[in-house]
């Protein structure tokens, strides 16, 4: 029984670490949501993807998950017609980022309760060798 608290412990403690880096990625695409390309004609920002996959951790004989990669999300970027930007081209469009601060919200909430998820089975397992220690005494 002490075994399988201990992995499921490890695979939270995983999965609450790729979460927190999915939400670095998040908030570094958030941070750059109105940025804009430094010459003019250039491509702005261009937003983060994070993926994951399952590793075996064979010390432990069980699947942990891992950040695969993070990616560019190769989706157009938005024009936007102002001549007078020092971003703008020839034409007077301003290419501006990939991202949408809605979408990057909602990935953000999603990673939080997924990492929160996490924490309280991390919680519940110690809580539970805690008690089996209590009735060993």
């Amino acid at each position: 029984m002490a075994d399988d608290l201990k992995t499921s412990m490890f695979i939270s403690g995983a999965g609450m670490r790729v979460q927190g880096q999915r939400m670095k990625v998040i908030a570094e695409n958030i941070a750059n949501a109105d940025s804009t390309a430094a010459t003019p004609g250039g491509d702005p920002y261009r937003r983060k993807t994070v993926t994951f996959k399952n590793v075996l951790d064979r010390e432990m004989d069980t699947d942990l998950v891992r950040v695969d990669k993070v990616g560019q999300d190769m989706s157009d970027f938005e024009l936007k017609y102002d001549p007078g930007h020092p971003s703008a081209d020839e034409d007077g469009y301003v290419k501006l980022p990939n991202v949408e601060s809605l979408i990057e919200t909602m990935d953000m909430r999603e990673a939080t309760r997924s990492f929160e998820a996490n924490l309280n089975m991390v919680k519940a397992a110690r809580d539970m060798i805690s008690r089996t220690i209590d009735l060993l005494r």
